[in-house]
C-alpha cells in the first residue's frame, strides 16, 4: 500500500466521533468488545463496523480468546498521521515566517518613509 493510501485510512479512521471516543478508551488499556461498546448507544453489529474500520486501519488490533475479542491500541500507526501534520506545520510555519519577514520589512520602509 502506498503511503498516501496508508495515511488516508488512518485519517478516515480518525474522522469518526464514535471511532475516536474507542481510541480514547483504548488508550487506557485494552478491552473487550463488550466493555468498548458499552457506553455508545448502538447495535453491537453496528459498532463492530467502527472497530473493523479501526483495524483495517490498523490503529488497533485485537486477538480472540474462546469467543472474547480484545482490542488494543497500535502505537506505531498514529506516527503516520502525527508525520503528515508535521510536514503541514513545517510547511505553514515556513510560509507565516516569510510573510512576517516580508511584514516587517514594509514596516521598516514606512518608517523611514
Amino acid at each position: 500500500m502506498n503511503q498516501s493510501a496508508v495515511v488516508d485510512d488512518v485519517f478516515y479512521a480518525l474522522s469518526n466521533t464514535t471511532r475516536r471516543k474507542v481510541l480514547e478508551q483504548l488508550f487506557s488499556g485494552p478491552a473487550t468488545v463488550s466493555e468498548l461498546a458499552a457506553p455508545f448507544g448502538m447495535k453491537l453489529p453496528s459498532f463492530v463496523q467502527h472497530l473493523a474500520v479501526l483495524e483495517q486501519s490498523r490503529l488497533v488490533k485485537s486477538r480472540k480468546e474462546g469467543r472474547v475479542r480484545t482490542y488494543e491500541i497500535a502505537p506505531e500507526r498514529f506516527k503516520v498521521a502525527e508525520d503528515w501534520l508535521a510536514e503541514r506545520r513545517q510547511l505553514w510555519e515556513s510560509r507565516l515566517d516569510r510573510f512576517d519577514a516580508y511584514v516587517q520589512q514594509l514596516k521598516e520602509k514606512e518608517s523611514q518613509a
